[in-house]
């Protein structure tokens, strides 16, 4: 029997490998209430032993040869001891994933090694028939540092679970790019364990998709973590864009900072950004600060924004929240266009320049430059509608 009962918290939410753990959502349910399940199609299905994937998406790794990458077994009485060991799904499509996977890639960057190059892993759709589910695992050990980009093309109906574990005084940053065709529906839960002293850039970049769903969630194994959650997202009419993150500070001394922005245009465009932030009693000393900025671009679109913060001690260093949703400023429209330069490219400018900041800070040059393109597309496009 599953119970209706919401959790009280995030912390309390129920986990379990096993999708039979928890009922088929209606969409009344807190951590489905913003979610179009309408469109999710056989990611809600309740034939349990169909769960086989449909084949239609295929990953392409480059690395370096100081990374190792394995292809491992899925399957109940085969599977790897090291799945599910940094996070157990707590929904009912994570786990769907996780029962339906019948590989899972594991990358594993050595003790004490840094990856001078980026590792990119495609994930390309083949438009398949069905829903398709994936597993992927990044480790990278103790005194190490990589740059991971994760990259989503073509159509398909997807959902999977993403493993990141980083070792003590270890760092990693860890791009994923969402740039599905625009019939593409994607859910993925992002797992993330961050070391002693360890260092997580995760940065989440949504483009294309009819429904895309990333849930990040971020446990501390030790004192000392540092994590910084950073996304932007462009939500095109008729698109659904949602990210939806837990930070768990359990350990001391840690800190978070998430930063998400997003711009929105056309009718039925909607975004979703929750942001659940907990200090737990013994986690002193915590430094974090979440915000959520969206810009409406024209009449039409919808963006829910929701941060939460709970707190469990008295004894933090810093901690805040804070959520903006508006329309392009008047002011700075004004400013530009009293300076001679057309309405539409005034317009651009104040666009670009509010995805700027972020997009700079991401840190991998040919990730940057397709986010350029990209964005210069959306507004060309917007432009001249």
């Amino acid at each position: 029997m599953v119970s209706d009962v919401p959790a009280v918290d995030r912390s309390e939410r129920r986990r379990s490998l096993d999708p039979a753990d928890f009922a088929i959502p209606l969409g009344r349910e807190e951590e489905w209430r913003f979610t179009p399940i309408g469109q999710l199609r056989d990611l809600l299905t309740d034939d349990l032993v169909a769960l086989s994937g449909s084949g239609s998406v295929t990953l392409d790794i480059t690395a370096p040869n100081d990374v190792k990458v394995e292809r491992v077994s899925h399957q109940d009485g085969h599977r790897d001891s090291r799945l599910g060991s940094v996070g157990v799904p707590a929904d009912r499509v994570a786990a769907l994933a996780f029962a339906g996977s019948q590989t899972a890639t594991i990358l594993t960057v050595p003790h004490d090694t840094q990856v001078a190059e980026p590792v990119v892993v495609r994930a390309h759709g083949n438009g398949g028939p069905g829903a398709d589910f994936g597993h992927l695992q990044l480790h990278v050990e103790a005194l190490s540092s990589a740059v991971i980009v994760l990259d989503h093309v073509g159509s398909a109906t997807y959902a999977d679970n993403v493993e990141i574990r980083v070792g003590d005084q270890g760092h990693l940053t860890v791009v994923t790019l969402l740039d599905w065709d625009v019939d593409a529906v994607h859910l993925s839960a992002h797992h993330i364990e961050v070391g002693r002293d360890a260092r997580v850039v995760h940065v989440v970049v949504s483009l294309g998709g009819e429904v895309v769903r990333v849930t990040p969630e971020v446990t501390f194994a030790g004192p000392g973590g540092d994590v910084e959650l950073l996304g932007l997202f462009f939500t095109d009419p008729g698109q659904h864009h949602e990210h939806r993150i837990f930070v768990d500070h359990s350990e001391p001394h840690c800190r978070s900072n998430v930063n998400y922005r997003g711009a929105l245009v056309g009718e039925r465009a909607h975004s979703v950004w929750i942001g659940d932030v907990l200090i737990r009693a013994g986690a002193v000393g915590t430094e974090t600060y979440e915000i959520n900025r969206n810009l409406l671009l024209s009449e039409g679109p919808r963006a829910d924004s929701v941060p939460n913060l709970e707190i469990e001690t008295g004894d933090v260093a810093s901690a805040g929240h804070a959520s903006v949703t508006g329309r392009l400023d008047d002011d700075q429209l004004f400013y530009l266009m009293a300076r001679g330069i057309p309405e539409l490219e005034a317009r651009r400018l104040v666009v670009t320049g509010f995805f700027a900041e972020l997009r700079d800070r991401i840190g991998v040059p040919f990730v940057t430059d397709r986010l350029k393109s990209a964005l210069e597309n959306e507004l060309e496009r917007v432009s001249s509608s």
